[in-house]
């Protein structure tokens, strides 16, 4: 059946071919990041229309293995070039890429076991991580029906480079065939889609990675890279109907396909929407049926769903009425393309985040017609289904979270994550669905439109939108997510004067891409340099986040936290402007760069100004605040190296004073996570002391949190460090810049006061207050020659608490401009196809 389908496409694609080639070429995306690698070969290959240089050529990436047992192997005999060689070997192999822009990137894997390559490579067993997600556990090929397999995902890459990494598993070995890593247009994958159960905004999906595991091109024949501009495959839908019957093909020139501003071939080229499935004259009895496609998943995971619709069947508007299912959701109905689009022969679009069907391992589709409407069609061009990371991070199974996570953390991991999933659903489903019904009320289903804009926040008095929500709270007796009467958020800029101060948002000067959108440095009228934060309108990025920061800023000024200058929301824009801060984050004069090392005295004196800080948050308002994201990339140096905390995305309001903590979901970025938060999804202040630890570590030993590259017992920092504090021998870990340049004793009493801040219960861990004294104390031992002859006094073990210097007041009078963000948000730390191809890939992957 499928391939008599394809065979009865053939004329329709020659037929078309100068058509959509023409068409196309004004549309062509080309991506700045483009590593094609054909792995193992002695030369480059061509597949698919595309050149696979050798990696045995290094320039912009490279390549580098534990062990020298690496072998490169070939063979002929394999039908497809790109499945020619390989690279085996039996430590891990991690491949390093530089990254020109910062953003979503396609990574994409291929495995062929070659039969004659010296190893059994059938039996092989791979793990495949990057820095911050686990794409592949444990993968074998002895339970795998295809001989090929192919693996697509799509990680939002923050960093100026990007690791992957091979481990095989004991005793066995691993290999690969071919690499891809390559940008994504910003505008491809959205930070935010509807929840279908509940209905409610999914935000935050920049922060996972996705992996594809379906592509479909409802109706129309396999397109390959060859017929799209970002190297996606789309396949055939045939094999997925529920009853082949129910749908009848149709199809138009894609020439005659007509795209709108907010919606290119880059989210889908035009040979999806030129063909479809429809109900039409279906060989069906019952007249009262849908079009149903089910889609086998692991039910372990959530799913991005993106649907494609295009009306290239109706004669005149509004001919088209119906609904879209999604398991047993109505997730649109009534929907009435031409009215929505504007026109026929218009595409749309829209995206979901599901679960699976209850008690199920399969996603149903179905379209069908709207019972309330005088039509008895419906229509469906394309589909596609990406699988969602989960709590731990990975894209396939939970296993090897173990392999990231701090020992104590690791304990007790299946309890902990069951309940934390739970727990923490309930929590983030309540939130985001208070916040949306707040900003959204009364808002009809029908103006739904294939683009997104951003939901109104009232960001001023007098504003239309102001007005607006204080009326719908009046009415409903809810307050509004951020009231703002009594805050003071700065000055309101115009559209205009933010173009002016970012040079019409010039790349050149892009500091950072976070989950919201872009970070820019800017210039305003008086010469004040600002961090621009510019919300993508388009994909809602990081809104839940975005509001947060605005709550907390708003109330929050102090000379060690990053300020806000402040704000536009024309336009349907929304615009924070900060302090810039020249000297960008704490973690770029660590490792990673070609700044000058800091000096001891540096180091401590930025450690100390982080924590005052947190101090601040924590003890400086009527209630405290719980940053619940302390990392090095959010530790932020003005020209002077003073340091401030930036980056309120993920705080929330402490405890009060009648509770130990706050129950909330986990969220945070792994490495710093607090192993008792992370076991027990109970937050405390404490969690940012444990945080503030590994900083400590981070800022001594100049390593990541985490680097799966290393041994098992080198992989987290807090551990491997905590072995040799223990030993009283941190001098042989330290960065070797400092080695003879560190005053013993000031090492001694960082050390001790890490040890005490990495405790792996937070009772057991001395409050914000106590690790700021002991820092201080270990400045003066650095900066007093007679410190040299300080008695034998582990002082953490019992840190006094002894009156700190007065707290700094709230201070509206405080300069906000002292310096500003560089790279205030590291997100990502907070990431051919799936589809199949042909014969040469299993939709499933598995």
């Amino acid at each position: 059946m499928i391939g008599m389908k394809l065979v009865k496409w053939v004329p329709f694609v020659l037929s078309f071919l100068f058509v959509f080639v023409v068409h196309e070429s004004f549309a062509s995306f080309i991506p700045l990041d483009n590593y094609l690698i054909a792995c193992g070969s002695s030369q480059n290959v061509t597949f698919l229309g595309q050149t696979y240089i050798s990696d045995s050529v290094q320039s912009s990436f490279s390549w580098k293995s534990q062990g020298n047992s690496i072998v490169t192997t070939s063979n002929s005999s394999a039908p497809f070039p790109v499945y020619q060689s390989a690279r085996v070997f039996q430590n891990p192999l991690s491949y390093k890429f530089d990254i020109k822009q910062v953003g979503g990137h396609w990574i994409r894997l291929y495995f062929y076991p070659l039969p004659d390559s010296g190893q059994n490579l059938s039996s092989a067993s791979i793990t495949v991580v990057t820095e911050n997600f686990v794409l592949l556990s444990n993968f074998t090929f002895k339970n795998y029906n295809g001989s090929y397999l192919f693996k697509e995902y799509a990680v939002n890459v923050a960093s100026d480079d990007l690791t992957l990494t091979f481990i095989p598993s004991n005793n066995s070995v691993a290999f690969v065939n071919a690499i891809e890593v390559v940008s994504i247009p910003d505008e491809l994958l959205p930070d935010q889609a509807l929840a279908l159960s509940p209905s409610a905004p999914f935000s935050g999906l920049s922060s996972y990675a996705l992996e594809t595991v379906y592509r479909l091109n409802m109706g129309g024949p396999l397109l390959t890279a060859q017929n799209d501009t970002l190297g996606r495959t789309w396949e055939n839908d045939a094999r997925y109907l529920h009853v082949n019957s129910s749908a009848v093909n149709v199809s138009v020139n894609p020439a005659n396909i007509k795209y709108k501003a907010a919606l290119t071939p880059q989210i889908a080229p035009n040979w999806v929407y030129a063909t479809a499935e429809t109900m039409g004259e279906a060989n069906v009895a019952d007249d009262n049926f849908n079009i149903t496609w089910v889609l086998p998943v692991d039910p372990n995971f959530t799913y991005f769903v993106r649907v494609h619709f295009c009306d290239i069947v109706s004669k005149s508007m509004n001919n088209l009425v119906f609904n879209l299912y999604i398991n047993s959701y109505i997730a649109l109905g009534s929907l009435d393309l031409s009215t929505l689009t504007g026109g026929l022969g218009v595409p749309y679009y829209k995206d979901f985040v599901s679960n699976t069907s209850a008690n199920s391992d399969t996603l149903t589709v179905s379209v069908g017609p709207d019972t309330m409407a005088d039509v008895t069609d419906a229509i469906m061009n394309g589909l596609e289904v990406l699988k969602i990371s989960n709590k731990a991070r990975s894209l396939d199974g939970l296993s090897p979270v173990e392999t990231i996570l701090p020992l104590s953390a690791s304990k007790n991991i299946s309890i902990g994550i069951i309940i934390g999933s739970v727990v923490g659903a309930v929590a983030a489903v309540a939130f985001i669905g208070f916040c949306y019904c707040c900003l959204v009320s009364r808002r009809s289903k029908t103006t739904n439109t294939g683009g997104h804009t951003w939901l109104p926040l009232p960001l001023h008095g007098n504003s239309q939108t102001m007005t607006k929500m204080s009326t719908v709270s009046q009415k409903s007796g809810t307050a509004s997510c951020i009231s703002l009467a009594s805050s003071n958020l700065g000055r309101l800029f115009t559209f205009q004067e933010i173009m002016d101060a970012t040079n019409k948002f010039d790349e050149s000067l892009l500091l950072g891409v976070g989950g919201f959108g872009r970070v820019y440095k800017g210039t305003v009228e008086d010469g004040t340099k600002v961090a621009v934060k510019r919300g993508n309108p388009r994909s809602e990025q990081g809104l839940a986040e975005f509001r947060t920061e605005i709550e907390m800023l708003s109330k929050l000024r102090h000379r060690h936290l990053v300020s806000l200058i402040g704000y536009c929301d024309e336009r349907s824009e929304m615009i924070l402007v900060y302090e810039y801060m020249a000297n960008g984050p704490l973690r770029s004069h660590l490792y990673g760069t070609d700044l000058p090392p800091l000096s001891w005295k540096q180091r401590l004196e930025i450690c100390i100004g982080a924590c005052r800080g947190l101090h601040y948050l924590h003890t400086g308002a009527a209630q405290s605040i719980i940053h619940r994201d302390v990392k090095t990339t959010n530790i932020l140096l003005d020209e002077n190296f003073v340091a401030k905390v930036a980056d309120f995305g993920l705080s929330k309001t402490g405890p009060a004073l009648d509770q130990t903590h706050v129950s909330t979901a986990v969220k945070g970025s792994f490495g710093y996570l607090d192993p008792e938060y992370f076991r027990r999804q109970q937050l405390t202040e404490k969690s940012d002391v444990y945080s503030f630890g590994v900083v400590l570590m981070e800022v001594l030993c100049t390593r990541p949190a985490l680097n799966p590259v290393l041994p098992r017992e080198q992989v987290n920092i807090a551990e491997w460090a905590m072995t040799w504090q223990k030993k009283g021998m941190l001098d042989q870990i330290m960065d070797q810049n400092l080695v003879g340049k560190v005053n013993p004793a000031s090492l001694r009493k960082f050390g001790e006061t890490a040890e005490k801040c990495l405790a792996e219960h937070g009772v057991d861990r001395p409050s914000m207050g106590d690790v700021l004294w002991n820092l201080e104390y270990a400045l003066q031992l650095e900066e007093t020659s007679s410190a040299l002859m300080e008695p034998e006094d582990n002082s953490t073990n019992h840190i006094p608490v002894i009156p700190l210097t007065p707290l700094e007041p709230f201070d509206n009078s405080v300069s906000m401009v002292d310096g500003v963000a560089s790279g205030t948000d590291d997100d990502a730390e907070d990431a051919a196809t799936s589809a199949v191809f042909s014969q040469l890939v299993n939709p499933r992957g598995r």
